[in-house]
C-alpha cells in the first residue's frame, strides 16, 4: 500500500474561548495545516465533531466549515462518534488517500463546548449513552466513569491514590505544551486534597470540556510538493471497532475489547509488537480509562495497569511514554477534536519538534480515541520515516 503521509498539521490552544465560534476555531486550525503542507489544496474534507447540534445548534458541519475556509466545491461530510469522533474522522480520510479516490484530505476536528453552560453541557455530553436504559436515568459520563473505577478499585484493590500517577503525569507534560488549557505540574498533595466530583472520581481524575480545533492535511508521498520540507510522517496502520452502548450489557464491564481490537488491528497492518511502540497517547477523559487501556492494549495485566502510572511508567522517560503533550486531563478535552489533537501531537513527537517534551529517538506512535466507555475505539500506529 502506498504511503500516506501527514503533510500538514495545525491546532488552536485549548481553553474557553467565548470570543470565538465553531467555524473561528477550525479555520484557525485548517489555515496553519494548509500552510504547513506548503499549501496543497484538499478534494475531501471529513470533519470530526460530537456536539454541534446540541451545543452549538449546528448541523451539516462539514459544508459550514468547507464554505467558510473557501473550499466550496470539495466533497465535505462530518463523521460522529462520540469522543472517538475524531480518531473516526482521521481513519475516514486515511481511507480516501489510501484508496487512491482522494489526493489529498483535509481532517479537522472541532468542539465549542462554551456555546452552552451548566446542566446543558452535561445533558449533550449524555447523549453518548444509551438514552433508552443509561441517559434517561440521569447517568452522565463521570457518573459512569466513577462506578466503572469503584468497581476496579474494589476487584484489584487499588489505595485510595492508586490513580494519581495518571494526573501527576498529564500535567507535568502539559506544563510545557503552549496549546495546552492546564500548564501548571501538580504534586501528590493536591491529587490528595482535589474535589471530590463523583466518589471516587476527583477533579483531577477527570479531563475538562475545552473548546477547541485540529486539523491535518493528508496526501501520498509521491504528492508532496518538491519544495516540502517537514520531517515525514506516515500513518503506518490504523483500526477501528465498537461494542455495546450499554455498559451493563457487556460481558466484562472492566475490559475494553475495542480498545484490544482496534489497537491489535492497527499493529498488525504494520508488522509491529508493542515493544517496538514508542509511545501512547491514550484516551484519558478519565483516569480509569487510561488504565483500562493499557491494559487492553497489552502493557499491563488486567487489574495492573494503574500500576504502570504509580512506579512512572507512563512518563517521558519510562517503560511507555503517555500523554506526551498532557493529554486530556492537562491539555483538555475537546470534544470531537480530541482525536485529531492525538494525531498532531504524535506528529510533533515523530517530527522531533516536541522540545522538553520529546520522546527520546520515537519513531513509532500509537494513538487511540474512544467514544464513551470504549463502545467505539479506534487506533492509528503513526511512524516517522527517515
Amino acid at each position: 500500500m502506498t504511503d500516506v503521509v501527514i503533510a500538514g498539521i495545525g491546532q488552536t490552544e485549548v481553553g474557553e474561548h467565548w470570543e470565538l465560534s465553531l467555524r473561528d476555531l477550525a479555520f484557525a486550525a485548517i489555515q496553519d495545516a494548509i500552510r504547513d503542507a506548503g499549501g496543497l489544496k484538499p478534494q475531501s474534507l471529513f470533519v470530526g465533531n460530537m456536539l454541534a447540534p446540541n451545543l452549538s445548534r449546528q448541523a451539516h458541519v462539514g459544508a459550514l466549515l468547507a464554505d467558510f475556509a473557501g473550499l466550496n466545491g470539495i466533497e465535505a461530510v462530518t463523521v460522529e462518534a462520540a469522543g472517538a469522533s475524531g480518531g473516526a474522522a482521521l481513519r475516514q480520510g486515511y481511507l480516501a488517500v489510501a484508496s487512491g479516490f482522494v489526493d489529498v484530505a483535509l481532517v479537522v476536528g472541532v468542539e465549542k463546548f462554551t456555546d452552552k453552560v451548566g446542566a446543558a453541557v452535561d445533558e449533550a455530553l449524555a447523549t453518548q449513552s444509551d438514552s433508552d436504559f443509561e441517559a434517561v436515568q440521569g447517568m452522565t459520563p463521570a457518573a459512569q466513569a466513577a462506578l466503572l473505577m469503584k468497581r476496579y478499585m474494589h476487584e484489584y484493590e487499588v489505595p485510595k491514590d492508586g490513580f494519581a500517577g495518571f494526573a501527576l503525569t498529564a500535567h507535568e507534560n502539559g506544563a510545557r505544551n503552549k496549546h495546552a488549557m492546564f500548564r501548571k505540574a501538580i504534586k501528590p498533595e493536591v491529587y490528595a486534597k482535589a474535589e471530590m466530583i463523583s466518589d471516587p472520581l476527583n477533579m483531577f481524575d477527570m479531563a475538562p470540556n475545552a473548546d477547541g480545533a485540529a486539523a491535518l492535511v493528508l496526501t501520498r508521498r509521491e504528492l508532496l510538493p518538491s519544495s516540502f520540507t517537514n520531517p515525514l510522517v506516515k500513518i503506518a496502520g490504523s483500526g477501528a471497532s465498537s461494542d455495546t452502548l450499554a455498559l451493563h450489557d457487556r460481558k466484562d464491564m472492566l475490559y475494553f475489547d475495542t480498545a484490544q481490537l482496534s489497537a491489535g488491528k492497527a499493529i498488525k497492518q504494520v508488522g509491529l509488537t508493542l515493544d517496538g511502540i514508542d509511545f501512547f497517547e491514550y484516551h484519558d477523559t478519565f483516569s480509569i480509562y487510561a488504565a483500562m487501556q493499557l491494559e487492553a492494549v497489552g502493557f499491563a495485566i488486567k487489574g495492573k495497569g494503574w500500576r504502570l502510572a504509580e512506579d512512572g511508567e507512563i512518563s517521558r522517560t519510562g517503560k511507555i511514554p503517555c500523554a506526551t503533550m498532557g493529554g486530556m486531563k492537562a491539555r483538555g478535552f475537546p470534544g470531537g477534536g480530541a482525536g485529531v489533537y492525538q494525531a498532531v501531537e504524535a506528529a510533533i513527537q515523530l517530527r522531533g519538534q516536541a522540545e522538553a517534551n520529546q520522546v527520546k529517538d520515537a519513531k513509532f506512535g500509537l494513538i487511540q480515541s474512544l467514544g464513551g466507555p470504549a463502545s467505539t475505539a479506534v487506533s492509528h500506529i503513526l511512524q516517522r520515516l527517515d
